[in-house]
């Protein structure tokens, strides 16, 4: 459910994910660095009056992992507001927990399948180069487009909690978004809907 870049006539709670500051492929239009990124951001959400902006604790404890803190002043932070999902209150559709476990199931399988195949291949290979392959397919098949981390769950939680657009480049937050019926925006876009934003707040 992608969110309308240009439906901001009303107030709208937007959470952020950290892969939107540190992806480079991503954050290029923001800054060349995290740093950078989140300079510019900050320095834009200071103009927007229309939106708000959250991360879960844990994600901004992450982000500023990736950045220099000496440029990153507390006054600039109070554009996010840190908030940690209310973990004990919140319900989620049954479907959910089922296609959870489906996809887990089905990822396993992979997994196997993987560790067989690499297995059969092995005769005249290098071990080193075996490891890497299947390390490789591996991931492939168990992490990628998934929600692996206390991190994820956190920002699908805070976003379903207070019907807000997730902003992230990880495909398995975005999949899993779409299954809870959380609205999200492209991260490539990012910049625009911010601009867009900006224009359309009171002052400006």
């Amino acid at each position: 459910m992608t969110a309308n870049l240009y439906q901001l006539s009303a107030p709208k709670k937007v959470v952020l994910d950290t892969s939107l500051f540190v992806n480079p492929d991503v954050r290029e239009n923001l800054g060349k660095t995290p740093t950078e990124a989140l300079e510019t951001f900050l320095a834009l959400a200071a103009k927007i009056k229309i939106l708000e902006f959250y991360m879960p604790p844990s994600i901004l404890e992450e982000l500023l992992n990736f950045v220099d803190k000496e440029k990153i002043t507390g006054e600039m932070l109070l554009m996010i507001n840190q908030k940690p999902p209310k973990k004990h209150e919140l319900k989620c559709p049954g479907i959910v927990l089922y296609e959870l476990i489906e996809d887990m199931r089905e990822r396993v399988n992979k997994g196997l399948r993987a560790a067989e195949k690499a297995v059969r291949s092995a005769a005249g290979k290098e071990p080193d180069e075996i490891i890497q392959d299947l390390r490789k397919k591996y991931r492939e098949a168990l992490r990628e487009g998934i929600i692996d981390s206390k991190e994820d769950v956190d920002l699908l939680l805070l976003a379903l909690e207070l019907d807000a657009i997730l902003i992230s480049a990880d495909q398995g937050l975005i999949k899993w978004a779409e299954k809870m019926g959380i609205q999200w925006v492209l991260p490539e876009r990012f910049r625009d809907y911010l601009m867009a934003a900006e224009k359309s707040s009171p002052d400006n």
